[in-house]
């Protein structure tokens, strides 16, 4: 494996990126979003501004888990199908580097550059955070920003797969937006009318570690039940099991989730 080739890749799919706009577009738009969380998550407490670094955090995972997933699908689904329905793929094959040189250096560069809008967009109030509650504060603030971007890279990885089964660039943005739909929106409600129906039957723990299988829930997990503060304040302490609240156990599996749909994808894309 070339790294000398697999940089020149991921160099070009960022700066694709960069001219495009599409890594200014991003940051302006969580930037916005985040401060007005921030600034106006409380309001209907009769209170604006940051009150605590846990509320401000436990604001804006919802805004993390609505739209860093479907922006990483939007932004990797098509970056192998793409690649073959302008021809370019077969171009890019006659040249010394092989394909998962190639799958790997597209992802790079697409991780590179959602990263990099992830973390300006939230920057600004990491600022307010420091500002506010000092290096305590943005310890904490910035273990957040870590998931959320661990949280588009998975998703991100999941795009890359669904590009090297999809024929069709079209075929393949249906399947992006499916995804999404499963995993931010159906995924718990299944799971909830399972666990409503089995009740008698099987214990509400055990249902519990099903969330593992959705990357979204670990982001909401290491964000929100494992912060003791927070668990006290809603009562979640009883709702997850202490396995589950260790940031490192959770930050470990959403590396899976990142590895595993990249490794299905150099399967998939081979001659």
């Amino acid at each position: 494996m070339e790294w000398t080739q697999i940089y020149t890749l991921a160099t070009k799919e960022f700066r694709d990126r960069i001219r495009n706009k599409w890594v200014l577009a991003i940051a302006l738009v969580f930037t916005a979003f985040s401060l007005i969380i921030t600034y106006f998550g409380a309001a209907q407490q009769g209170q604006i501004g940051i009150k605590s670094v846990e509320v401000t955090i436990t604001s804006l995972v919802s805004l993390v888990i609505y739209l860093i997933p479907l922006i990483a699908l939007l932004l990797g689904f098509d970056a192998i199908v793409g690649e073959r329905e302008r021809g370019s793929l077969d171009l890019l094959l006659t040249q010394p580097i092989t394909r998962f040189e190639i799958l790997l250096g597209k992802y790079l560069g697409l991780a590179a550059a959602l990263s990099l809008s992830t973390l300006t967009g939230f920057s600004l109030v990491a600022v307010l955070v420091f500002r506010a509650y000092a290096w305590a504060g943005l310890y904490q603030y910035a273990g957040f920003m870590f998931s959320s971007v661990l949280l588009g890279l998975a998703f991100l990885s999941l795009a890359v797969w669904i590009s090297t089964i999809a024929r069709e660039r079209t075929r393949a943005s249906g399947m992006a937006i499916a995804l999404w739909f499963f995993f931010v929106l159906v995924f718990d409600l299944l799971l909830l009318a399972a666990l409503v129906g089995t009740a008698d039957s099987y214990s509400g723990a055990a249902f519990v570690y099903l969330l593992l299988l959705n990357p979204a829930d670990i982001f909401r997990i290491l964000n929100i039940f494992s912060l003791e503060n927070v668990r006290s304040m809603y009562g979640l302490i009883s709702i997850v099991p202490p396995a589950l609240a260790k940031p490192w156990m959770m930050n470990s599996v959403m590396v899976a989730w990142i590895v595993a749909p990249l490794a299905l994808a150099r399967w998939r894309f081979k001659p």
